[in-house]
This record gives structure tokens, C-alpha cells and sequence, in this order.
């Protein structure tokens, strides 16, 4: 027996919620109205008392698949590894299919996120490129070229 109906959302917790948001929306998604969330729903499912967090879900047009991303306003948030590489354990990468892989890296260059390495092909069916945003978060970005 399978528990699960669908793939819902992926949550990333962030310092600054704004940058964060305006990053992903540059890049094409499209952000639900921020709400604050406290009280005992949130102190129960986080395992923490007296929390408070502000969120705002993002999608991408069309589709049902969120991204939440979650910014702390107590307990105040614990520093992650902005810098860390593509190897070390834990959440790595949001992927996203972009139309225009050179577009959309522009588009991240012109908001100060480079590369992590290099744009690569793969197999004449892919290319793709990770791009380091905003508080170290790894976006991978992938265009379909043999179409």
C-alpha cells in the first residue's frame, strides 16, 4: 500500500525572505501573498515552543508543485553552509526545466548568482547548469535540446 497521493512542495528555510522570493520569481515563479504562522499548529509540527515563522509559496506557472520558502522570526534561525558543495550531505539543488538555459543563467548572472561550475551537455539531450542564489541555495537548470 502506497501512503502517498502526490508530490506537494519542497520547504527551504531562509534569513531573508525577500531576496529569496525575488530570486525565484525572476527566474519565472509565480509567489502566493507571504502569511505569518505561530501558535501551537506550528509549535507542535516543528518540535520547537513560541515559535514564529513567515512564508510564501511559489509555483511554477501551471503548476501544482510548490516551493515554500520559510524565514524565522523566533527562535532566530541557526546559520546553514552558503557555500557548500555539490557533495556535501542534505538538500543540494532545486531543479527547474527552464525554455532558455542561457536566458534564465543571465537572468540569475544579472541579479549578482553565478555559476557553480559550468553550463554541460549531456548526452545531446540536456543542458544544464547550477547557479548558487541567494543565501547559498543551489538551483539547477536544465533545457531539453533534442526535441
Amino acid at each position: 500500500m502506497t501512503f502517498i497521493k502526490r508530490f506537494d512542495h519542497v520547504g527551504i528555510t531562509v534569513a531573508d525572505l525577500d531576496a529569496v522570493m525575488a530570486f525565484f520569481v525572476a527566474l519565472g515563479l509565480e509567489a502566493d501573498q507571504k502569511m505569518a504562522i505561530e501558535g501551537e499548529f506550528l509549535d507542535t509540527v516543528i518540535g520547537m515552543t513560541g515559535a514564529g515563522t513567515e512564508i510564501v509559496m511559489l509555483r511554477a506557472p501551471g503548476g501544482d508543485t510548490m516551493l515554500e520558502l520559510s524565514s524565522f522570526t523566533r527562535p532566530a534561525p541557526l546559520p546553514g553552509s552558503p557555500a557548500a558543495p555539490a557533495n556535501e550531505l542534505g538538500l543540494r539543488n532545486v531543479a527547474f526545466e527552464v525554455r532558455d538555459l542561457q536566458a534564465a543563467v543571465d537572468q540569475a548572472a544579472a541579479g549578482g548568482y553565478g555559476l557553480v561550475g559550468g553550463i554541460g551537455e549531456y548526452e545531446g539531450m540536456w543542458r544544464m547548469a547550477y547557479v548558487r542564489g541567494p543565501e547559498g541555495i543551489i538551483v539547477s537548470l536544465a533545457e531539453r535540446i533534442d526535441k
